[in-house]
C-alpha cells in the first residue's frame, strides 16, 4: 500500500485539519467530535442543511459546505459513518431558527445514526427534517443497505435543496424539493480497480486485469456483475441504459447528466464516456440542458465512473443554476 499518509489511524483527522486551513474563508472546522461548519456561523431564519458520513469520498461532504449548499458536513471514519455525537453539535451549528434538513444516504449506519441525533436535537427545539438519498439502481439491498444505496445523486440532492434553502423556503419546501430530486435521479457506477482503505492495507476486492465491476457502490463493495475489458462506449451503455429505464425518462423530456469520477480515473476518460452517453440520451429523444463531469463523489483512488441522470423540470433547473460558492463547487457567486 502506497499513500500519502502518516498514521492510517489519523487520516481523517489529518485531512479534515488540512481541509480546514486551506478553506478558512468558507468553513471552519470542529474538532472532538469532527464536524465542518459554514464559515460565520447559522445563517438567521434560513433553514439549515447538514449531511455527512464516511469519509473517503471527497470532495463529498465537506467539499459543499458554504453558500448555496450545505451548513455543515460530518465526515466520519473512512467509509464508516458518523455517530450522533458528532452530528448533534452540527445540526445546532446549522440551526438558523428555521429547522434543519438531514440529507442521507441511504446506508444503514447513516440512517440509524442520522436518525438518533435528529431526535436529540427534536428534544432541544430544533425541528429536524430527512430526506433519504438512493438513487443506485444497481443493488436493491446489499451489506450496507436496506433498499436502494445513496450515491452520486447525493451531490445533486445537496446542491438543489441548498439553492432552495438559499432563496428563502420554509422546511417544508426545502424538504419536499429535496424529495423531488430523490425521485427523479438514478445512478449507477463501475470499476476498473478496486480501492483500498488506510487502516485495512488492502484492496477491498479482487478484479484481474481484465474485469471490470458493474454496480459497484462507493464503499468498496462490490457490484451487480463483473464483465470483461471492453471498450468505453459499451461500458457507458452498461451504466446508462439501467438509468434511464428505472427513471422512466423518454422522449421530450429535459435531463442533468452527470459523469463522476471514483477518485483514479483521468477527466479525460470521464468525457469519452460522457460523450457516448449524451449521445445514448440524444437517441432517446431526451434533451441534456445541464451537465456536470468529475470527481464529486469519489472511493478513495478506485478507478472508474458512475452515470448519474436527473429529469429536469423549470424549477428544478432554475434552482441547479442558483449561485453556488463551496470548496468543490463554485458559480454564478
Amino acid at each position: 500500500m502506497k499513500k500519502l499518509i502518516n498514521d492510517p489511524q489519523k487520516v481523517v483527522d489529518e485531512s479534515v485539519e488540512g481541509f480546514g486551513l486551506a478553506h478558512a474563508d468558507l468553513v471552519a472546522v470542529h474538532a472532538d467530535p469532527i464536524f465542518i461548519s459554514r464559515a460565520g456561523g447559522a445563517v438567521q431564519g434560513k433553514v439549515g442543511l447538514v449531511s455527512g458520513g464516511g469519509s473517503g469520498h471527497e470532495p463529498l461532504h465537506g467539499g459543499y459546505v458554504g453558500r448555496g449548499m450545505l451548513d455543515a458536513a460530518v465526515p466520519g471514519a473512512v467509509f464508516t459513518s458518523p455517530t450522533p455525537d458528532a452530528i448533534i453539535p452540527a445540526t445546532q451549528a446549522a440551526d438558523g431558527g428555521a429547522g434543519v434538513v438531514h440529507i442521507v444516504k441511504n446506508y444503514t449506519g447513516d440512517v440509524l445514526n442520522f436518525e438518533t441525533a435528529g431526535e436529540m436535537c427534536a428534544a432541544e427545539g430544533i425541528e429536524v427534517r430527512t430526506v433519504l438519498v438512493n438513487d443506485d439502481v444497481a443493488v436493491e439491498d446489499s451489506l450496507y443497505t436496506a433498499g436502494r444505496r445513496g450515491v452520486a445523486g447525493t451531490v445533486l440532492v445537496e446542491k438543489i435543496a441548498g439553492a432552495a434553502a438559499e432563496r428563502g423556503d420554509s422546511l417544508d419546501a426545502v424538504e419536499a424539493v429535496g424529495n423531488r430530486v430523490v425521485a427523479n435521479v438514478r445512478s449507477m457506477g463501475l470499476a476498473l480497480t478496486p480501492c483500498t482503505v488506510p487502516h485495512a492495507g488492502k484492496p477491498s476486492f479482487e478484479l484481474a486485469e481484465d474485469e471490470i465491476e458493474i454496480g459497484i457502490g462507493i464503499h468498496g463493495e462490490p457490484g451487480r456483475h463483473r464483465v470483461g475489458l471492453e471498450p468505453a462506449d459499451a461500458l457507458t451503455e452498461h451504466l446508462l441504459t439501467p438509468v434511464v429505464e428505472d427513471l422512466g425518462i423518454g422522449s421530450g423530456e429535459k435531463a442533468l447528466l452527470f459523469v463522476n469520477g471514483m477518485g483514479g480515473t483521468p477527466l479525460s476518460e470521464l468525457y469519452i464516456v460522457y460523450r457516448r452517453a449524451a449521445q445514448l440520451l440524444a437517441d432517446r429523444g431526451i434533451t441534456v440542458e445541464r451537465s456536470l463531469v468529475g470527481n464529486y463523489i469519489t472511493s478513495l483512488e478506485m478507478q472508474g465512473c458512475s452515470v448519474t441522470v436527473l429529469r429536469l423540470d423549470d424549477e428544478l433547473t432554475e434552482l441547479w443554476d442558483a449561485p453556488v460558492h463551496t470548496p468543490a463547487l463554485r458559480w454564478g457567486a
